[in-house]
C-alpha cells in the first residue's frame, strides 16, 4: 500500500511504504510473540491546557469547548502552574491545545492579538520560555502542525507529539471539520525533518479494524526509519465519556494491539500505555515499557474522569511485573548523546537533536539542572 491509499495523503503529498507481507505478519502477532520489558519508565509532569479550543469536534473527545466557552490561559496563569510543578519535583511541562484554535474561535484570536501575538504558536513559544525559566522542560502537543508552525517552537521544546490515532477513514473523525490521517502523517514528517524527538500513538476502538491498526503501526515505523525521531508510541484505548458512543475495547483486544506495536517497532522506540486509562497490569507482559507522563499536582485535562495514579501505584504496577520503575525526562536519553546526530536525507548529519536552549537547561548550574541530572543518573527521589 502506498500513501495515496490513506485519506488525505495526496493532499499533503505524504507517502508511506507499507508492504502487504508486513501487514499479514503483524495480523498474526499475539502476546506470546513478544517479551516483557526489563524495566518501566515514567515522566513526572505538570499538565498545562493552554486552551480548550479546537477546530475539530471528534465525538470521543471531551477536551474541546465550543466557541464562546473556550478560554486561553494567561502568561501569569501558566507561570503559576509551572512554578507549582517545579516545586513538586516535576521535570516536564505538558502543553496541550486543540488544532488551530485561533482559526475557528474569534475570542481566542482576539485574546492573542490583545497580548501581541500573531498566532497560537507564537504564544506557545512565550509560555515554553516561561516553563524553561521556571525549571521545566516543555513537551508540546498542539495537534496538527505545518512545518512553519512547528519551526516556530521547536527550539524551546525538549520533545513534541501528536497522536496519529489511525490511518483509517473512520466516522469518529467525520463532519464539517474532518480530521485527516494524511495531515497527521504530515505532522509526523515535519517533526522528522525538523529533528524533533516525537511521541505519537494509536487510539484503539474508534471504528478502525485490525488491518487499520497494523497499517497505522507500519506507517509510524516507516516514518521513523526515515528520520529516527519517534521516541515512543502510545497504545491508548478509547474510554466512555459524556460525548462518546464507543465502548472501551476488551482487555484481549488491547493485549493484542500492544503486542503488535512491540513486535512492529524498533527496540529503541518505547511502547507506552496510559495507566489512568488502560488495564495496565494486564498489558505488561505484552511489551509495555513506559507509563507516560504522570502528574502529581494536575488533572488529566483530556480525560478528566480518569485520575492520574499516585507514584506509589506506579511502583506497585512495576513491582507486580517484577521490574524496576525509573523516572525519565520528556526527551529520551538516546537523543541527548553527542554521538546520536541526525542522519535523515532532509537534515544536516552533524546537527544534534537537542537545541541550545534545551541543552543549556539540562546543563544549568541551578536546582532545575540538578533535578534533570538526578533523573538521568537514576537518583531522583
Amino acid at each position: 500500500m502506498a500513501g495515496a491509499d490513506i485519506p488525505g495523503a495526496d493532499e499533503y503529498d505524504v507517502s508511506v511504504a507499507i508492504d502487504e507481507s508486513d501487514v499479514q505478519r503483524l495480523l498474526d502477532v499475539g502476546p506470546e510473540d513478544v517479551a516483557p520489558a526489563d524495566e518501566l519508565t515514567f515522566a513526572k509532569n505538570v499538565f498545562v491546557p493552554l486552551t480548550t479550543a479546537c477546530r475539530y469536534t471528534c465525538t470521543y473527545c471531551t477536551y474541546f469547548d465550543p466557541p464562546g466557552e473556550a478560554s486561553l490561559l494567561s502568561p501569569e496563569e501558566v507561570r503559576d502552574i509551572v512554578e507549582t510543578g517545579a516545586d513538586a519535583g516535576c521535570t516536564e511541562a505538558l502543553f496541550t491545545f486543540g488544532d488551530d484554535p485561533d482559526d475557528r474561535y474569534d475570542r481566542i484570536h482576539g485574546q492573542l492579538d490583545e497580548w501581541g501575538h500573531d498566532s497560537i504558536h507564537d504564544y506557545l513559544r512565550e509560555v515554553c520560555e516561561i516553563a524553561l525559566d521556571a525549571g521545566l522542560l516543555p513537551h508540546s502537543n498542539p495537534g496538527d502542525q505545518t512545518r512553519e508552525q512547528m519551526a516556530t517552537v521547536v527550539d524551546v521544546n525538549a520533545s513534541m507529539g501528536v497522536m496519529l490515532e489511525t490511518t483509517a477513514d473512520v466516522a469518529a473523525h467525520a463532519g464539517p471539520r474532518e480530521k485527516s490521517p494524511g495531515q497527521r502523517l504530515n505532522t509526523l514528517r515535519n517533526a522528522g525533518e525538523l529533528g524533533v524527538p516525537f511521541t505519537t500513538g494509536l487510539l484503539v476502538g474508534i471504528g478502525e479494524d485490525w488491518r487499520d491498526r497494523a497499517e497505522s503501526l507500519l506507517a509510524i515505523r516507516d516514518l521513523h526509519e526515515r528520520y529516527g525521531h519517534i521516541q515512543e508510541v502510545i497504545v491508548q484505548n478509547v474510554v466512555p465519556n459524556e460525548r462518546s458512543t464507543f465502548d472501551q475495547p476488551s482487555v484481549e483486544t488491547m493485549r493484542r494491539v500492544v503486542a503488535m506495536a512491540r513486535y512492529c517497532l524498533p527496540e529503541a522506540v518505547s511502547v507506552q500505555v496510559p495507566p489512568n486509562l488502560s488495564p495496565t497490569r494486564e498489558l505488561l507482559d505484552c511489551g509495555v515499557d513506559d507509563l507516560g507522563g504522570v502528574s502529581p499536582i494536575t488533572d488529566d485535562h483530556i480525560n478528566p474522569d480518569y485520575e492520574w495514579p499516585a507514584l506509589r501505584e506506579l511502583e506497585d504496577i512495576a513491582e507486580s511485573a517484577g521490574v524496576p520503575l525509573r523516572e525519565r525526562l520528556p526527551v529520551y536519553e538516546r537523543f541527548l548523546s553527542e554521538d546520536d546526530s541526525r542522519t535523515s536525507d532532509d537534515s544536516d548529519p552533524n546537527e544534534e537533536w537537542i537545541s541550545d536552549p534545551i541543552r543549556d537547561a539540562l546543563g544549568a548550574d541551578d536546582e532545575a539542572g540538578e533535578r534533570y541530572r538526578d533523573v538521568l543518573d537514576g537518583t531522583a527521589s
